[in-house]
């Protein structure tokens, strides 16, 4: 009897309900969809919404369906059951705090092959970050590291950035400062989801390096102080730029979660947030969660301590990993890192077909 919902009774999919239009696209053949990029040959909102499934079967690992309006066609199995149950080639976040080791890879051999490459990603993916060794310690290094990854992004910094101690500069990154922890760029839209920082000189006293896994930090509030947790990701705060020629604004809250209640983002630049004018208690409560977050984010107990050494790189989720550094000392020795960001689509997308 044709019906448009199943119930799949045997095999990985048992208990499953699909629809007969939720199966109809997702049919694969080349009549369906391209053989080159996979996007569909029809628009699938002029679909009949009546349409039925008059007969189904499983083998070889196929859902095999006929629907009511004379189409056939087989669907596999294990890609039903990945998108049912949201399994990602993405791997899923590791929390971690400082007493975790290094992610730490070698540059003469990410690219030898794939695996090595797999693992670099899945790495990065899980952790937040990787430390990368044994690059060049040459200007524009880090732009031919990231473009076999994906794409650069172009900023009002340029493709890449110069991170040196200079007179008057338009960011405290520019200056020999200590940087606290903290998100790269909160006042963009959207906010550069990874940065690579490349060191082609460390020479100077000071200028130490620092990550924290803003996740952990989240996490710890979520299990410790749900007053802090709450207000924190419940309230949106401005985050401004103004340079000579342009002036950059967003909001976001500095613990912002996903449809599903994970951690979706950290954003964490005390230096550039601007707070709303709450109510007078709420104020209170905020600033309060902003410092404990603060001395948490800047603790022990979650920040990884290292040294950016010449032809190092660091390479980090910036939606995620806050990172900082020790003041240093320009009279001592040259300090000078190049820095650019990339996308998450380039690293998911280049990872995904390399596990395909």
């Amino acid at each position: 009897m044709s019906s448009q919902e199943i119930i799949i009774k045997e095999g990985v999919l048992k208990g499953a309900i699909l629809h007969s239009l939720w199966l109809r696209e997702r049919l694969s053949g080349d009549e369906f969809v391209d053989p080159n990029n996979l996007q569909r040959l029809y628009e699938p909102s002029l679909l009949d919404e009546n349409l039925l499934i008059d007969s189904f079967s499983i083998k070889d690992n196929f859902l095999s369906i006929k629907f009511s309006d004379g189409v056939e066609g087989n669907i596999s199995v294990d890609e039903l059951y990945q998108e049912i149950n949201s399994i990602d080639a993405i791997p899923k976040k590791k929390i971690w705090e400082k007493n975790d080791s290094l992610q730490i890879f070698d540059n003469n051999k990410i690219f030898e092959n794939s695996e090595s490459l797999i693992q670099m990603l899945e790495s990065f993916y899980k952790y937040g970050y990787v430390i990368i060794e044994n690059t060049q310690a040459v200007e524009n290094e880090v732009l031919n590291f990231a473009e076999k990854i994906g794409p650069v992004r172009t900023t009002n910094w340029g493709k890449l950035f110069n991170v040196v101690s200079k007179p008057n500069p338009n960011d405290l990154a520019y200056t020999a400062l200590e940087l606290k922890s903290h998100s790269d760029n909160p006042y963009r839209k959207p906010v550069p989801g990874i940065q690579l920082l490349h060191c082609i000189a460390n020479e100077s006293i000071g200028g130490d390096s620092s990550l924290v896994d803003g996740f952990s930090v989240a996490e710890f509030l979520r299990n410790n102080n749900k007053e802090f947790y709450q207000i924190l990701t419940n309230t949106s705060v401005n985050f401004k730029f103004t340079d000579v020629d342009v002036i950059l604004e967003n909001k976001s809250k500095l613990i912002e979660l996903d449809d599903d209640g994970e951690f979706k983002q950290i954003s964490f630049s005390g230096r550039l947030d601007y707070v709303p004018l709450l109510n007078q208690e709420k104020l209170k409560t905020f600033y309060r969660a902003r410092k404990c977050m603060y001395e948490l984010c800047n603790s022990d107990q979650f920040k990884i301590k290292f040294r950016l050494s010449k032809g190092m790189i660091a390479m980090f989720d910036n939606l995620r990993t806050l990172h900082g550094r020790t003041k240093f000392d320009p009279n001592t020795g040259f300090r000078h890192l190049q820095g650019c960001y990339i996308d998450h689509d380039s690293t998911e997308g280049k990872l995904r077909r390399l596990l395909k």
